[in-house]
């Protein structure tokens, strides 16, 4: 059974310049970082409120991951859905004829992982992981509330997303204009294509804060700037963060 929003990773360039960013200024404690020598990359977990953010950095250049970074750069990679039983969900998707890159699950940071093929998802990077024990969530400065897409048809992703993974319709335009899905209090927001992005992929992640104004004081501190908005902060990506952030108030 598919339970919550285990994570959303970004793609970063450098693993230690980020976690200048994440772990030093957001104040996001990192629950564990490993070399993954098989998946050519560097990685670190840190709590976001009851999810995680997962930075990942390419090592060596003829990996998924560097090619990515190199073709966009520095950025939102892909979403991790947590599963009760991996092997259980990994067979259930094979036998509805989903596409999938890992075929059996394999050991990642997160646990046991299966990514499923992009073109079985609207064209997005997903991944279904299994934590080895449950570990208690530590209390944070900020938490994940959404993370946003763009796909080609948004209709047909967020079927395909209630398909798959059980999360449930909130607030949604019948012209296609965007649509609200969420799992266990966190929201996975879709829009067309537009503004820029021409190909489907994951574009912002939106957190909330309990100190506002503490953590506007902070980005200002460290020269990172931001714009107040009704949203909140919009915090615009730049090297080291590999996405663009919106935090808003808690509620």
């Amino acid at each position: 059974m598919i339970t919550r929003i285990h994570h959303v990773a970004a793609v970063v360039r450098d693993l230690e310049a980020s976690l200048g960013f994440w772990r030093d200024t957001l104040e996001l404690p990192v629950l564990r970082s490993a070399d993954l020598p098989d998946q050519g990359v560097r990685a670190a977990l840190l709590a976001c409120g009851s999810a995680e953010v997962e930075l990942i950095a390419p090592v060596g250049s003829e990996t998924g991951v560097s090619r990515f970074l190199e073709s966009r750069g520095e950025g939102l990679h892909h979403v991790c859905f947590e599963s009760d039983d991996v092997v259980r969900e990994v067979r259930r998707f094979v036998g509805t004829g989903v596409d999938m890159v890992d075929a059996k699950p394999r050991q990642g940071l997160a646990g046991k992982v299966a990514f499923v093929q992009p073109r079985a998802c609207a064209k997005l990077l997903v991944e279904l992981a299994t934590p080895a024990e449950a570990a208690p969530i530590p209390r944070t400065p900020l938490a994940l509330a959404a993370v946003h897409a763009k796909v080609e048809s948004v209709d047909a992703a967020a079927r395909r997303f209630r398909d798959l993974f059980g999360m449930s319709e909130g607030l949604s335009a019948n012209d296609g204009a965007f649509a609200q899905l969420a799992l266990a209090g966190i929201v996975l927001q879709l829009t067309p294509l537009g503004h820029g992005v021409t190909k489907p992929a994951l574009t912002v992640l939106r957190l909330t804060a309990g100190d506002l104004p503490g953590l506007a004081r902070r980005l200002g501190e460290r020269g990172i700037p931001c714009e107040e908005s009704a949203v909140g902060l919009v915090v615009a990506p730049r090297p080291g963060t590999g996405a663009p952030l919106i935090v808003g108030p808690e509620r």
